[in-house]
């Protein structure tokens, strides 16, 4: 209900995830006619702007009737994970350096106390332990500035370029308010390092989006397969889910949450597919990714 009171919502959110699940909240707040067609009143338009060093982008998107986030996920590489061995035993680059102190020498100096990106004195403690590690291993360029990027996961900002973007949002807000101009449609980028230049393109909806279209999704699977597997498979694969939970049209499969559910359904997840369903049958897969949209999925067996 807190959303539904504005009439544009502008995201300048610093990570996908948090727009994932913006988006989400926004396209499920759209309403259908009788004929399933979205009813104007209840679409509330979301400008979304982000920058990354002298690159940024902006995009208009209309809940059900443009392409929405989801749609360009793909557009979005995931984290690299980098190897535990790598950051024990070979580390390369300061990252390496100043991770190893974060997630293995924290933990043994202070086991009952999190990290705190947000206090000075961790972050001392941190980065005078990444230098003493990039000394040993001859690396260079660790400095405090690159401690608090790795830990806050801090992408360098550029003043003139969150200006232009932002602008753009704001100026989009206004079209989309007040019908006094064309609005964007549906996605601008800025590209600094190249000079002063932008281009706008239409970024097509996604016919499989599982936030802004009824699309049914379809997996072939050996029967073999455990439950585990399928949900690891949702996470790593094209949907990128953080923490999925499933149902069956009879009965639940696996919930995340509440913690007696998990409790009560973590025993299939080393079941066989075989011993749960049967091939063919649609499935529902819930995400906090999605806010309280419903990705529908039918399994069959191989």
């Amino acid at each position: 209900e807190f959303y539904r009171q504005f009439k544009v919502v502008i995201s300048g959110l610093d990570n996908v995830e948090a727009r994932r699940w913006l988006n989400g909240m926004i396209n499920n707040l759209v309403e259908f006619d009788s004929d399933g067609d979205p009813m104007p009143e209840t679409i509330i338009p979301l400008v979304d702007g982000g920058t990354e060093g002298f690159s940024g982008q902006s995009r208009l998107i209309l809940p059900r009737i443009t392409s929405c986030f989801e749609c360009s996920l793909d557009a979005f590489t995931p984290s690299a994970a980098v190897p535990l061995c790598t950051i024990a035993e070979t580390p390369r680059i300061p990252e390496h350096c100043i991770a190893h102190a974060m997630v293995l020498q924290w933990p043994k100096e202070f086991p009952n106390k999190k990290l705190d990106g947000d206090s000075p004195a961790d972050m001392k403690w941190v980065h005078e332990r990444a230098v003493e590690r990039a000394d040993r291993f001859g690396i260079p360029g660790v400095t405090y500035m690159l401690t608090l990027g790795v830990v806050k996961n801090i992408i360098p900002a550029v003043a003139s370029t969150n200006a232009i973007v932002s602008a753009v949002c704001v100026n989009e807000a206004m079209k989309v308010l007040s019908f006094c101009s064309q609005s964007l449609n549906t996605y601008m980028m800025y590209m600094g390092s190249e000079g002063i230049y932008s281009h706008t393109f239409v970024y097509e909806q996604k016919e499989t989006c599982p936030v802004c279209t009824l699309h049914t999704h379809h997996l072939s699977l050996p029967s073999t397969t455990t439950l585990n597997t399928l949900l690891q498979q949702l996470c790593d694969g094209e949907f990128r889910l953080k923490a999925p939970s499933i149902t069956s049209s009879s009965k639940t499969l696996y919930m995340r949450s509440p913690a007696v559910l998990e409790k009560a359904t973590r025993g299939n997840l080393d079941k066989p597919l075989k011993e749960l369903m049967i091939s063919g049958e649609e499935l529902v897969v819930t995400d906090p990714v999605f806010h309280e949209t419903s990705l529908s999925l039918v399994v069959t067996f191989t």
